[in-house]
């Protein structure tokens, strides 16, 4: 009886062994079932929502793992070159633009024939299109031009409406600056010279209709010729001359959210960007108080501001196919799904790219008119985002902020410019 007894628990004990070791093995089959996809961002500020985007889409779909991998823009471009290189290559990368689609174009997918692709305004797929192929999509509308104060420039008795031309510009800095005392102005502008994006944000307006308006001829264009060279200088000596200084030492932190901010400038020079930080201070400071002025940069165009697609967004085909498809499942989550247009809107704080974005649905003033400008066709596109690399920051902003500081004449910034450029494309080009 006790050899029975001894007999029936040893059968237990293994039914009960097996029973674990199935139930370990079919939770490893899960395991190995599950997909794992990688973001690779490079806007910090947006890496909070990424994160809760892809909680949300894996809520959806449980058999997906999303990663979101954020280094920031300044050191991007290395970090995912050295992901690809140590053969940790990510699903989906965000790019600054046709050089970097150029150089990754091996491994993107070809985005045509996505449902996607016919949801995103025609407008801006040029940012992401190479011998006629789309190889990335646009990740948001931004855009840029001189942000003023409605209230100062109000109390001046200034109607921006009536600035139609780079003389009536001049004049209003005129009229500003001879009212800064009754203004409580410290100066007209609080330009940031330390920024090196500033400055390509600034040359971005006079190197536009140089390029056709046109991602792709920017991109293939073979020298900079400086054709509203003329322009620049007159908006870069006028700001100069009205700017806290030193010009060159002025912070982001400090130009928006001291110096205009707090009433002390009326203009910098800056982006849609600068929202969020606004809101999180006052945000009926972005509502009653920004608006956007054009640019003149050419006399036989009327103002205008830059707005397009910063970033784009390309997936990796040189993954599993599985992968790929979790990939353009969830890009179609974020822009088409409420969940993930939610999450765009409210935490990216970024205009959607897509055609069916209400209008009022977008709170920012200032974002509504950039995106209207691109339905328009009336904005600038972002054609500097076509530059040789390392010319930003090799040459146009030391360049340029040597001319700021009085160290270099504008003949020579353009001159030194133009050399460079003209290397370093050719650099990029060798096969």
């Amino acid at each position: 009886m006790r050899q029975k007894k001894k007999f029936l628990f040893s059968i237990f004990i293994s039914l009960i062994f097996l029973f674990l070791s199935g139930f370990s093995f079919f939770n490893r089959s899960e395991d190995k079932q599950k997909v794992e996809i990688e973001f690779f961002n490079q806007k910090s500020e947006i890496a909070e929502g990424l994160r809760h985007a892809g909680k949300s889409f894996e809520k959806e779909h449980p058999n997906v793992k999303v990663t979101i991998t954020t280094v920031t823009s300044r050191d991007g471009g290395a970090a995912l070159l050295s992901k690809f290189i140590s053969g940790n290559a990510p699903t989906m990368m965000m790019l600054g633009g046709l050089p970097d689609i150029d150089f990754y174009k091996d491994y993107l997918l070809e985005m045509s024939d996505l449902k996607l692709t016919d949801e995103m305004l025609p407008q801006l797929l040029g940012a992401g299109t190479l011998d006629d192929e789309i190889l990335a999509l646009p990740m948001g509308i931004e855009g840029f031009g001189f942000m003023y104060n409605k209230e100062i420039f109000a109390k001046a008795g200034i109607d921006p409406k009536k600035i139609q031309n780079f003389a009536d510009f001049k004049q209003v800095v005129e009229t500003l600056d001879d009212k800064k005392e009754e203004l409580g102005l410290a100066e007209v502008f609080a330009y940031e010279g330390e920024d090196e994006n500033v400055a390509n944000h600034f040359f971005a307006n006079f190197a536009a209709s140089e390029f056709d308006d046109d991602n792709n001829v920017a991109f293939n264009a073979k020298e900079l010729n400086w054709k509203n060279g003329d322009r620049m200088k007159e908006y870069t000596d006028l700001i100069n001359q009205h700017t806290v200084q030193p010009v060159v030492t002025m912070t982001n932190p400090h130009s928006v959210e001291d110096l205009f901010f707090n009433d002390e400038v009326a203009m910098i020079h800056q982006g849609n960007w600068i929202v969020p930080a606004l809101d999180d201070m006052d945000p009926s400071f972005v509502q009653e108080k920004l608006g956007i002025l054009p640019v003149f940069a050419d006399d036989d165009l009327p103002g205008r501001n830059v707005a397009g697609s910063n970033w784009v967004i390309g997936i990796n085909k040189t993954k599993s196919k599985d992968e790929t498809q979790a990939a353009v499942e969830f890009l179609n989550f974020l822009y088409t799904s409420e969940k993930g247009k939610e999450i765009f809107s409210d935490e990216f704080q970024l205009v959607p790219p897509t055609k069916d974005v209400d209008i009022d649905d977008i709170s920012a003033p200032v974002s509504r008119q950039l995106y209207q400008e691109v339905l328009d066709d009336t904005a600038a596109p972002m054609t500097y985002k076509q530059e040789p690399y390392g010319f930003l920051r090799a040459s146009l902003a030391p360049n340029f902020q040597k001319y700021l500081a009085g160290q270099l004449s504008w003949e020579e910034l353009t001159k030194r410019t133009s050399a460079d450029f003209k290397q370093m494309r050719q650099v990029q080009t060798v096969d």
